[in-house]
């Protein structure tokens, strides 16, 4: 009987798995590992482990109680297991992070000299990254142009699930239980709640996905970007079902702008903890205590600035955040409070169910000014304005701050401006924006 290993990491599924489809293919038994790496485990916090060890639990269960979780470093785990069953292959998606492709790497050496072949097959992306190239044949730095040559060079359809896996399993240790999240209200777990919030974001929102995408009121998104982070679902499978109408197309292009981020980090793998603009990084930013008080108050939502405080409120209930509020607090943090990008990118990282490094650390650099933004750092949310814009009833804001809740639409943007100014408990602006404005771009010009 030859035996293949299929390495689980980014693909929790067995739909449109092209690595399960090679196993199978290759092998009379295979077995599904999933190796728990306290490298990428340790600097998660707990929403995130808790949704991955949800995904595990739904994984195993549709595997028939198959699945192997082991725990240690890869470069251990998994040519230890190959040899103890006697593999002749292992297989699994590639992976195109900085970490990923270092680990693989150390893998695969191991592997090879214990005689067992490596297969890689697919990737967590439509389009593998350093795949889109323009004419000269050099990387895109700017999305427009990208995600043009994106679209241009397609993605194949989904393959077939195989109609018989032939499974099995040697000993296991146990899933971890969850870590206590509190009241962190986390998405449903794995394949099939994957498949759900499809069906229902393609039935209910996606027509009006361009109009809405930008209203966090509305809850209009398509609320996959955790089940992407872990591959209960491929794009591929999510840009098949897509149809012609605007909303649809424009939803394709935010997830061009997911590949994108992997492509920029594929090219650049020190942008992960580095600014890509050196003159921008290098900007002087606060530190000491106050600027130590003023990161608390932003982190946990009580800056005095109604939009801000709620994405950040919402962050802590929810381990996610609207994508357009994202950018809201992503610049209050940088340009209003005059700290370093990394500061607020790690405290994403540490609370985001859907944390996803090329994805968070390039969005957070977009908004500072210091990665792919043409136009960039001289963009200033008003926080302000921008709550007035995209939330002008309230809705959002009364969700996670409910101090806020009886305050009138003409002032729920500026408590402090009502009648008998804001309600009790709800702080002071901590910061005046239009003086903070003025003081980021005089910083800013003097690094030119």
């Amino acid at each position: 009987m030859t035996t293949a290993v299929l390495w689980f990491r980014r693909d929790l599924r067995l739909s449109d798995n092209p690595a399960l489809v090679e196993a199978v293919r290759d092998a009379e038994e295979v077995i599904g590992l999933f190796c728990l790496d306290p490298a990428l485990l340790g600097p998660a916090g707990g929403p995130r482990r808790a949704f991955l060890f949800r995904c595990l639990r739904a994984l195993d269960e549709s595997m028939g109680g198959t699945l192997v979780v082991r725990e240690g470093d890869p470069a251990q785990v998994v040519p230890e297991l190959a040899i103890e069953v006697d593999a002749a292959s292992v297989h699994h998606a590639e992976d195109f992070g900085p970490y990923g492709r270092r680990r693989d790497e150390a893998v695969a050496e191991r592997l090879v000299e214990a005689g067992v072949e490596v297969v890689r097959t697919g990737s967590p992306y439509a389009v593998p990254p350093g795949s889109v190239r323009n004419k000269a044949g050099d990387r895109y730095r700017v999305f427009t142009p990208f995600s043009r040559a994106w679209r241009d060079h397609g993605w194949p359809d989904p393959v077939r699930t195989p109609s018989r896996i032939p499974w099995t399993t040697p000993p296991s240790d146990p899933i971890p239980a969850d870590p206590d999240v509190g009241d962190v209200v986390l998405p449903d777990a794995g394949e099939s709640a994957a498949r759900r919030r499809l069906d229902a974001f393609l039935r209910s929102d996606a027509a009006a996905y361009a109009d809405q995408r930008d209203v966090p009121g509305a809850d209009a998104t398509s609320r996959l970007s955790p089940h992407l982070r872990w591959g209960t679902i491929h794009p591929r499978q999510v840009l098949y079902r897509l149809g012609r109408t605007t909303g649809e197309q424009v939803f394709a292009t935010e997830l061009c702008w997911r590949e994108f981020y992997a492509d920029v980090l594929f090219h650049e793998p020190t942008s992960a903890r580095e600014s890509m603009d050196d003159r921008v990084g290098g900007m002087p930013w606060d530190r000491g205590a106050d600027a130590d008080e003023l990161f608390e108050a932003w982190s946990q939502g009580r800056t005095g600035y109604p939009i801000v405080d709620a994405g950040m409120r919402q962050l802590l209930a929810e381990g996610w955040v609207h994508n357009r509020v994202r950018m809201i607090v992503a610049s209050f943090l940088v340009k209003d409070l005059h700290l370093d990008w990394q500061r607020g990118a790690r405290w994403f990282m540490q609370h985001l169910v859907d944390g996803d490094l090329a994805s968070n650390q390039h969005g957070w650099q977009w908004t500072a000014g210091t990665g792919t933004d043409p136009s960039p750092f001289f963009r200033i949310f008003n926080p302000t304005t921008q709550g007035e814009r995209f939330d002008p009833d309230g809705t959002y804001v009364r969700r996670y701050v409910p101090e806020l809740a009886g305050v009138p639409a003409a002032h729920v943007h500026r408590p402090h401006e009502a009648p008998g100014g804001a309600p009790a408990g709800y702080p002071e602006p901590a910061v005046d924006h239009l003086d903070e404005r003025a003081e980021s771009l005089r910083r800013y010009e003097a690094t030119r």
